[in-house]
Parts: C-alpha cells; sequence; structure tokens
C-alpha cells in the first residue's frame, strides 16, 4: 500500500499541472479574439500656448476624447489602461512623446467613453520647437489579463497642428 505522504504528492502534482494547463490555455485563447477598437479625438481649444522663462514650450489643450475599446475585453481580461500621448518629432529628436491623459478600465461596460477634459499632464517641450508643430496623437492601451502574458497596442490619429505664435 502507498502511504498517506506518497498519495498527497500524487495528487498535489497532478491537481497542479492541470491548474497550469488550464492557465496556458487561457493565455492562448486571448489570441483567438479579434480586436477592432475605435477613437476619434479632437482638440476643442489651445487654452495656453506659452514660453516659459526657461525657454521650454508649454501647452494646454481642451480634448474632446471618444472611444470604443470594448473589443479589447474577453474573460481573461482584468483590466485595460488606456493614455493619450502627443507625438512629434523636433530637429534634435526624431520621435517626442508626451502623455496627456490617462485612465484605467476595470470592465466591459466602462470601455465605450467620450469624455471633454484638459491634458491631464502639462505638454512641455525643452525648447522652443512647438510653434507651428505638426503632431500626431496616439491613444494606447495595455490589457491585463487575468493570467498569461500582457499585451499593448496604440491607434495612431494624424492632422494636428499647434500654432504659430504663442498665447
Amino acid at each position: 500500500m502507498h502511504s498517506f505522504g506518497y498519495r498527497a504528492n500524487a495528487l498535489l502534482t497532478f491537481s497542479l499541472t492541470i491548474l497550469a494547463l488550464m492557465c496556458a490555455m487561457a493565455s492562448v485563447s486571448d489570441n483567438l479574439n479579434s480586436q477592432s477598437p475605435t477613437a476619434t479625438v479632437q482638440v476643442l481649444n489651445v487654452n495656453r500656448f506659452q514660453k516659459k522663462s526657461n525657454g521650454d514650450d508649454e501647452v494646454g489643450i481642451t480634448l474632446d476624447i471618444s472611444a470604443d475599446l470594448q473589443s479589447l475585453f474577453t474573460w481573461n481580461t482584468k483590466q485595460v489602461f488606456v493614455f493619450l500621448a502627443a507625438e512629434y518629432s523636433t530637429p534634435k529628436n526624431s520621435l517626442n512623446q508626451v502623455s496627456l491623459w490617462d485612465g484605467i478600465i476595470p470592465a466591459k461596460e466602462d470601455a465605450k467613453f467620450s469624455i471633454k477634459t484638459k491634458n491631464k499632464y502639462r505638454f512641455i517641450d525643452q525648447g522652443s520647437n512647438l510653434r507651428g508643430r505638426d503632431f500626431n496623437l496616439s491613444l494606447h492601451w495595455h490589457v491585463m489579463p487575468k493570467t498569461g502574458k500582457m499585451f499593448a497596442d496604440k491607434l495612431v490619429l494624424s492632422g494636428y497642428r499647434l500654432p504659430e505664435s504663442y498665447r
């Protein structure tokens, strides 16, 4: 007859193997989900555009952000972190990214939203490079699953331009 310790070890090993297999299947099933998020962002107003005393440009803008990120949610999604970034190039740097707004979406019901807001974080360029500058707004998201790997993607919205003069 097998001892109690041997039987407990066999049961624990079998249980952990089944749990690991279920986690792997859950992670693989997320790859079968077809994602089709949509978003629009409008710059409603440039509230402030000034040169600071240290020579840096600072911009304050009002945004209208509408997005439908419900397709990112599956049964395995814990939450989605989303942020809006301004992306532009300067002679010194080929890519500058400035985060303007962010949020955490805890449930699929909250993943379709429309908000009007001022930039949550300061839009500052180190230098005087923002006057008349074309820029893109990119909506980034990071899907955090209950089990498996986290993945990220973005939607680039182009066609924005800052004023030629300070206000």
